[in-house]
C-alpha cells in the first residue's frame, strides 16, 4: 500500500497531514483526512471498497462532491500511477474476505 502526504481543505479548515495512496488488495485509490472527533478513524475516508476509485480523477471528483479539495504535485501523481501499474499483474484475492469486500456495505 502506498501512502503520501497531501493537504486537504474543507470549509476553511485545512489538514496538511492528509494521506492519499493506492491499496493493491482493494485495487483502489484512497484518501484519508481530518481526525474524527470521537473515533480514531479519519473524518474523510474515501476508497474503502473493492475497485471503488480506479482513477485519481474519480477520487478527486468524489472528494469534491463531499466538499473536500486537494491538489497533487506532479511527482506524487506520477508515483501513484506507478504504484497502481506495479500491482496491475497482481492476482485478485480469492478468499472469504475478498468476497465480503466485493459486496457493497452500507456507509
Amino acid at each position: 500500500m502506498s501512502r503520501y502526504t497531501v493537504t486537504v481543505t474543507s470549509e476553511g479548515r485545512s489538514d496538511p497531514d492528509a494521506v492519499i495512496g493506492y491499496d493493491p488488495p482493494l485495487r483502489t485509490f484512497f484518501l484519508q483526512a481530518f481526525p474524527h472527533q470521537v473515533t480514531d478513524d479519519p473524518a474523510l475516508w474515501l476508497g474503502t471498497f473493492d475497485y471503488e476509485f480506479e482513477t485519481l480523477d474519480g477520487l478527486h471528483h468524489a472528494a469534491l462532491a463531499e466538499g473536500y479539495r486537494f491538489t497533487l504535485s506532479e511527482s506524487v501523481a506520477v508515483q501513484l500511477a506507478d504504484d497502481k501499474a506495479r500491482d496491475a499483474d497482481r492476482p485478485p484475492h480469492d478468499g472469504p474476505l475478498s468476497a465480503l469486500l466485493r459486496h457493497p456495505q452500507t456507509k
